[in-house]
């Protein structure tokens, strides 16, 4: 049980230690080397107008390859292209570059080794990092811009009161749908009643309809008055009075003689 238990112990160092020395990076640098590929890139970047190095994004893969072949520097038409435009970021956030102020400090790691060293700008300081991976070729170069606590405070001022007035201007948007939502029965009950209208219109334009109602009752005036002068001149006729009969129905003969 014992010797399992070592040889458990055993392995478990093992396993940390294969662990420790793949971690720990044993790319071997010249450090001279390096900072005259960054010199080279700085020098070179300081000195061209925007226009000189838009025209090597102008410039086929191959062309551009061949051109950094031709110039010996270690770097890719694309991470150098990428390098381009990291470093008019800077100086757009910077000022122009005015120069190094500082010793060059190298460091490995995992990746490769860096260079960071210190910048002047028109603007403000920064510091300068060369990224070159583990086969020494230059990856990418990025400028960080110094800000004084004054200026980080500012900055952080104003996130908060863009974030809370993001926010406030949203509620205020929303209480105000929220508001408008009372409205909707009255809206609801309005078009309800817009069909209700449009189904009473035929109804009312039906409406004198009752007329023939009213000729029919002066039709019954005027045959009141026909049967009083009827039953008059047969009453005459006949030498009596019109109580000893009644005149229930009139009808007109189809010939207009008297018989």
């Amino acid at each position: 049980m014992k010797k399992k238990i070592s040889l458990a112990g055993l392995a478990l160092v093992l396993v940390l230690g294969v662990t420790g020395c793949s971690s720990t990076s044993t790319t071997e640098y010249n450090q001279e080397e390096l900072e005259q590929y960054a010199d080279f890139i700085v020098t070179n970047f300081s000195s061209m107008s925007d226009e000189d190095l838009a025209a090597f994004s102008e410039m086929s893969d191959l062309e551009l390859d061949l051109t950094l072949l031709n110039a010996g520097v270690p770097v890719s038409g694309e991470n150098f292209l990428a390098m381009i435009n990291a470093w008019q970021a800077g100086e757009d956030e910077c000022g122009a570059f005015v120069g190094i102020t500082g010793e060059y400090t190298a460091e490995t790691t995992n990746d490769g080794v860096t260079l960071t060293a210190d910048a002047e700008y028109e603007d403000r300081s920064a510091s300068i990092q060369f990224a070159f991976d583990d086969e020494l070729n230059m990856d990418s170069i990025t400028v960080s811009a110094e800000y004084s606590i004054g200026e980080i405070l500012q900055k952080a001022g104003l996130n908060t009161i863009l974030g809370m007035g993001t926010v406030f201007v949203v509620l205020i948007f929303l209480s105000f749908v929220i508001s408008l939502l009372k409205f909707l029965p009255a809206l609801e009950k309005k078009f309800r009643k817009a069909p209700a209208a449009e189904k009473a219109a035929p109804e009312s334009a039906s409406a004198p309809a009752p007329a023939p109602a009213a000729a029919e009752a002066a039709d019954e005036t005027d045959d009141s008055e026909l049967v009083a002068v009827i039953a008059a001149a047969v009453a005459a006729s006949e030498g009596t009075s019109t109580d000893g009969f009644v005149v229930r129905s009139i009808r007109r003969r189809k010939s207009n003689k008297w018989n």
